[in-house]
């Protein structure tokens, strides 16, 4: 007992110990994080919105479902959480005269991140000649990313009135219901506008 408690007061134990809880939690903030965009028209009052349907002439997902006449996963999942979150938002579902028509696009990509680290393996700082900053173990991590864009069309005007796009890193090649739930419910995040921001 007494050997742990000395090991834990070493500072270089403590260091490690740090390091392995930040390296832990950035693990878990970089496959968790949705990154988000949504853009609209200022000039729309999106209170006036109450009703809303999926767009009549919805393009086909990356698997293909609407058009080989039944709902791939893809599909029904990314409807089943928007639905969920227009619902919350007070929007009432109706396929008569809906104010907005909702449309959606979904692909997964491969991608790549480089990473870089100042430390060589032995954890010492490793500097190549005469340049502080070039001897870096760099690296290249690939990945996939799946992206969910979210269109709400005016049915009146026949205009685009929002849009949200949202990415995150994804663990297949399709998005899974978990996956699909955080992205749409991130990019919903954003809807509607605040008050601020329509009036500019």
């Amino acid at each position: 007992m007494n050997r742990i408690f000395r090991f834990l007061t070493r500072p270089v134990a403590v260091s490690l110990l740090t390091l392995g809880v930040l390296l832990g939690a950035s693990s878990c903030a970089t496959t968790s994080r949705v990154g988000v965009t949504a853009d609209f028209d200022h000039s729309v009052n999106f209170r006036a919105y109450k009703t809303w349907a999926w767009y009549p002439k919805q393009t086909v997902d990356t698997e293909g479902g609407p058009a080989k006449g039944y709902e791939s996963f893809l599909d029904k999942r990314i409807r089943t959480a928007v639905e969920q979150q227009l619902a919350q938002k007070g929007l009432t579902y109706s396929e008569k005269n809906p104010d907005l028509y909702v449309a959606y696009s979904a692909r997964v990509e491969d991608k790549q991140r480089a990473t870089g680290s100042p430390y060589g393996p032995f954890g010492y700082p490793y500097y190549s000649y005469g340049w502080y900053n070039r001897g870096f173990n760099q690296g290249v991590v690939d990945y996939k990313a799946g992206t969910v864009i979210l269109d709400f069309v005016d049915v009146q005007r026949k205009e685009l009135a929002w849009r949200g796009q949202g990415q995150a890193q994804v663990d297949q090649q399709t998005i899974s219901e978990a996956e699909v739930q955080r992205i749409v419910t991130s990019i919903l995040g954003n809807y509607p506008p605040g008050a601020e921001q329509a009036r500019r």
